[in-house]
């Protein structure tokens, strides 16, 4: 679905007009459409219809309490990366019995958090990790549920910052390594093998590298069995990418059906981790014009959002849609290129460049697919409070994060006696 409606020329995200948004909770700001995260979801369950599957929602992509509670109604599972992550699951009204607990470098704390907690099964990613988690459940007296992250050394084709199933990458075991670890956390006392787990990258579009990967997961899945190892569930990651600018974006079930035809008929359950495909076009950052400077090789529009409330384009050089939100913009002249950017004191302070607008002081912009890894991504560089989250749900707009305060940020501080 598209986020934005035009209604009466003024932008609006269900039945909110983006002005009023604007006007209520100030700028900057996160807006979000209930109706787009469940529409996102709902893709998913349709096109995992008829399979014994569980969807579970990758938290790092955008951890507010009010899109994981909209998550857990729709009866979503959790993939989680840390402890914190695994506490807002909880004080969402998440079930610790479908969470995932993912990660490279789980502390023992966590590793008791979650035991205590009863989670699913944890995704361990080195043979260290094997042997901590062992210690630490025989210390609790429990058996900790396992699947190793196996690592296929399949190239998703994706930005390098976010593929994460080659060999180089510091995720999972070796694929060539994984059958000998899986005998020894079979001789392991204080741990339960439940299935495996493969995540490439982030970002796919197509779906061929998925699917290779689920290939070679089947392929250790069946040589395990003949030594007696089986498995109750598959795991197979997420990483859908989504539109930001002009890709070609597959339908969630045409992106799936590779991976599905794959799996044929198999009869362990299957579970997916998406995040950036659920809430990535779900969301927008709504900021406000303070100044046109025009120079003598770019026009710059300063606005009052920045590289701390949305980090991906300074990070990954990563593109996202700005545009205007009608009604309330001041009468502008002729559109002109302008480089969008914050007030931060760095020049990889920018939002976008080279956008053809018309602009005036004091309009308002959109910048769109800011739902994944906007808020989530966010600092408190310069001294910048963090921004208010906002949640439509048909005519009605719900404050979900208030912005911070600069009190707020000084009072853990103190001063040297």
């Amino acid at each position: 679905m598209n986020l934005i409606s035009d209604i009466d020329g003024v932008a609006h995200v269900e039945g909110v007009a983006l002005p009023a948004i604007a006007a209520r909770f100030g700028t900057p700001c996160y807006v979000y459409s209930r109706a787009a995260l469940t529409a996102a979801y709902d893709a998913y369950a349709a096109a995992l219809a008829g399979r014994d599957a569980r969807i579970c929602y990758a938290v790092k992509a955008n951890s507010n309490l009010a899109i994981l509670n909209v998550f857990a109604r729709l009866g979503a599972g959790f993939d989680i990366v840390s402890g914190g992550e695994l506490a807002r699951v909880v004080a969402a009204g998440g079930d610790p019995a479908k969470v995932v607990f993912s990660g490279v470098g789980k502390t023992r704390a966590e590793m008791r958090q979650a035991l205590e907690a009863g989670i699913y099964c944890f995704n361990v990613e080195s043979a260290s990790e094997l042997e901590h988690l062992n210690t630490v459940a025989g210390e609790l007296g429990k058996r900790a549920p396992i699947a190793l992250r196996v690592n296929p050394n399949v190239d998703p084709k994706t930005h390098p910052y976010i593929s994460t199933g080659l060999k180089s990458a510091k995720f999972g075991v070796a694929f060539d390594a994984a059958r000998e670890l899986y005998r020894r956390a079979r001789d392991l006392p204080h741990l339960e093998i439940r299935g495996i787990d493969c995540h490439i990258g982030s970002q796919l579009l197509d779906p061929q590298p998925a699917a290779d990967a689920a290939a070679k997961v089947l392929e250790l899945v069946d040589a395990l069995a003949a030594d007696g190892i089986v498995f109750s569930h598959i795991d197979l990651g997420g990483g859908m990418g989504i539109r930001y600018q002009d890709e070609n974006v597959l339908s969630t079930a045409d992106y799936l059906a590779p991976m599905l035809g794959v799996l044929k008929d198999r009869k362990e359950k299957l579970l997916v981790e998406p995040g950036r495909s659920l809430v990535g076009n779900a969301g927008l950052l709504l900021t406000r014009v303070e100044v046109l400077k025009h120079g003598e090789e770019k026009n710059f529009a300063v606005v009052d959002a920045a590289m701390n409330d949305l980090a991906r384009p300074a990070l990954y050089d990563a593109w996202h849609t700005i545009r205007k939100v009608g009604a309330g913009d001041t009468v502008a002249t002729a559109a002109q290129r302008y480089e969008i950017v914050g007030p931060i004191c760095e020049s990889g302070d920018f939002l976008g460049h080279d956008r053809e607008l018309a602009l005036a002081e004091g309009d308002l912009l959109a910048i769109l697919s800011a739902g994944a890894y906007g808020m989530a991504m966010s600092s408190n560089y310069n001294t910048r409070p963090r921004v208010a989250e906002v949640m439509v749900d048909g005519a009605a707009a719900h404050l979900i994060r208030r912005r911070e305060t600069v009190a707020e940020l000084l009072a853990p501080e103190s001063l040297l006696p």
